[in-house]
């Protein structure tokens, strides 16, 4: 991540990413197990309110009955919309996290907003018991120490519980042969959404387009890892007040880097921002991401080394 080296301290860097996941969390729940009167308040009664919503929905409908759904084709059929569709993410019904294209200007303030929201939430509050009876499943086909105790915090410190494996490759039945997708179908039956690492680019797309419960990419390969990128944009908002007219460099491996992708994508929709890519030539940005940026005119610079002066 380019903001990794930029020497901001590690513990704000931990604490916003928790609350950024924390809103995150709560905001990819199905549609059908959220309170549509809107996102979640401080006040005690909307809290009651939503728990009692969540409550009543999963007494109703548990997940077997979805999956029994899904097999008639009346959620899937409805649930992956590609980004290129929508920028809208926070309107959609089941709300996937697949790359950062997805992610228009009104996407993010809903998102940062409730991160916000989520810096109040004190441990032991009504407000922290939000997520009592959801179940997040983590699969991580890549090792991940930072990422995945991250996601699985943020839903336990609001009450959820979560079920976890790692080098899923080796120890699941990956390991047998089973596909990326028939491991989704049978997941979704375990948990309300699913955080998933994978080393193939483009797997979380693969994930989210046979699942009914929202798919997290939590980094697919060389290609995007957009709750980082959304960290980092957080950050910046946090540290310089500001979203507009600042330069920033992303330095190391660019061409495999999948934070700096979903980065880039997501700076480009703010103006006055010039972005400096420094990396060998053998590892630098991709094309399609340089191709970007000049197309929507946001001013970019390749450099081989830094020199301090």
């Amino acid at each position: 991540s380019a903001l990794r080296h930029s020497g901001w301290p590690a513990r704000s860097g931990c604490i916003c990413r928790l609350y950024l996941l924390s809103a995150f969390v709560i905001s990819v729940l199905p549609c059908d197990r959220v309170n549509k009167a809107g996102s979640m308040t401080l006040a005690a009664r909307n809290c009651l309110a939503r728990q009692a919503c969540l409550q009543e929905r999963h007494l109703a409908r548990g997940p077997l009955l979805r999956r029994a759904a899904n097999s008639r084709g009346l959620v899937i059929s409805q649930a992956y919309v590609e980004p290129s569709v929508t920028k809208n993410w926070h309107t959609l019904e089941c709300k996937h996290v697949v790359e950062a294209q997805q992610f228009g200007k009104e996407a993010l303030n809903v998102i940062f907003a409730e991160a916000e929201r989520m810096e109040q939430v004190k441990p032991g509050s009504l407000e922290a018991k939000v997520l009592d009876g959801r179940v997040m499943a983590t699969l991580f086909y890549e090792p991940s120490t930072r990422t995945r105790l991250s996601f699985e915090s943020a839903i336990t410190r609001l009450g959820g519980t979560v079920l976890s494996t790692e080098s899923a490759g080796e120890y699941s039945s990956a390991a047998k042969g089973e596909t990326l997708e028939d491991s989704i179908r049978t997941i979704e039956n375990y948990a309300d959404c699913i955080v998933l690492r994978h080393f193939h680019a483009g797997s979380a797309k693969r994930a989210a387009q046979v699942s009914s419960v929202p798919i997290i990419n939590a980094g697919d390969g060389p290609g995007q890892h957009p709750t980082q990128a959304l960290l980092d944009v957080y950050s910046i908002r946090k540290e310089l007040g500001r979203l507009t007219d600042f330069k920033i460099g992303m330095v190391g491996d660019l061409l495999n880097g999948r934070t700096v992708h979903s980065l880039a994508y997501l700076l480009s929709m703010y103006e006055g921002v010039k972005l400096y890519f420094v990396a060998p030539t053998v590892v630098a940005m991709k094309n399609e991401i340089k191709e970007l940026l000049t197309s929507k005119e946001v001013p970019w610079e390749e450099v081989s080394m830094i020199i301090y002066e």
